[in-house]
């Protein structure tokens, strides 16, 4: 298959079906809600930024990090360098300190604060980005708490990335597996039949996957494509999953410090990017 023969509006729903083909948690079932090619219409914005590009991730779960979203985001991060573009991960602590000494991170503060909004003027002023991403971060339900998938709260525990995603001046991005991630305030009325509290925080694009890492790895299907470099191939997820157990994270779903993601075994992701590099060519 040429890579230049490919319509890149069917490889985008191509591409959004595979993400939701497992239907692990309903994305599957609110996916109607979005309008297709969300995959390709986020790509491109990425794809254009040169420089600063902000990626919100950390989940909390009990005194640490999920490996769900990290993952995504040292993917993404990597993969927009190459490019050209200046990634920043923006998080609060633990996360913020485990990823410090390897990626260029800006800390913001756990819990509830006066300070939420100055907070985000402030870096958005500094970084002045090209882009604002979301991917696998609480966002505000109605209620202005957070809350993780068994409805308990987590806000004293979560340090709060809607604000820059509200107040940014450049395209915003969210992905997320869920409901109770910032974006999913696009499908309110979608997500109102999953045994979730929803998040409530909009985002100019919303990218939907069974499992928040794997949304990265659409995004950087159609980067390999544009490029005509296998970034897909050079993501390592094991040793990135392994750096992170390392630095203390868990497994989001089991809560236990192992090489999984939402309860998944690596090998789930590792088929989603090679089901994603067939689509663009890539066989071996």
């Amino acid at each position: 298959m040429s890579q230049h023969s490919i319509n890149e509006t069917v490889l985008s729903k191509q591409v959004e079906d595979l993400l939701v083909a497992r239907n692990l948690r309903g994305m599957k079932t609110v996916q109607p809600a979005l309008s297709s090619g969300y995959y390709l219409r986020a790509a491109r914005t990425l794809y254009k930024c040169k420089g600063h590009v902000l990626i919100g991730t950390g989940f909390p779960v009990v005194d640490t990090f999920e490996t769900d979203g990290p993952l995504g985001a040292i993917a993404l991060y990597d993969a927009l360098e190459k490019l050209g573009a200046t990634p920043v991960i923006v998080c609060g602590p633990p996360v913020s300190q485990a990823l410090m000494e390897r990626y260029r991170v800006h800390e913001i503060r756990v819990g509830e604060h006066q300070e939420r909004t100055l907070e985000a003027f402030k870096a958005l002023y500094n970084y002045n980005p090209d882009a604002v991403l979301s991917i696998e971060r609480p966002g505000q339900a109605e209620d202005g708490g957070y809350y993780n998938m068994r409805g308990e709260s987590i806000s004293a525990r979560t340090a709060c990335f809607d604000t820059f995603v509200n107040n940014a001046k450049c395209p915003t991005i969210g992905i997320g597996d869920g409901g109770n991630e910032i974006g999913m305030g696009n499908i309110t009325e979608a997500i109102k039949g999953l045994d979730i509290t929803p998040a409530a925080t909009r985002v100019d694009e919303l990218l939907i996957a069974d499992v928040s890492n794997w949304g990265a790895y659409g995004l950087i299907t159609f980067f390999s494509l544009w490029s005509g470099r296998d970034l897909l191939g050079e993501i390592d997820p094991l040793a990135i999953i392994e750096y992170l157990s390392k630095l203390g994270s868990v497994d989001g779903v089991t809560r236990i410090n192992q090489l999984t993601e939402d309860g998944l075994p690596l090998e789930e992701g590792d088929s989603v990017i090679a089901g994603l590099r067939a689509l663009i060519g890539y066989t071996d």
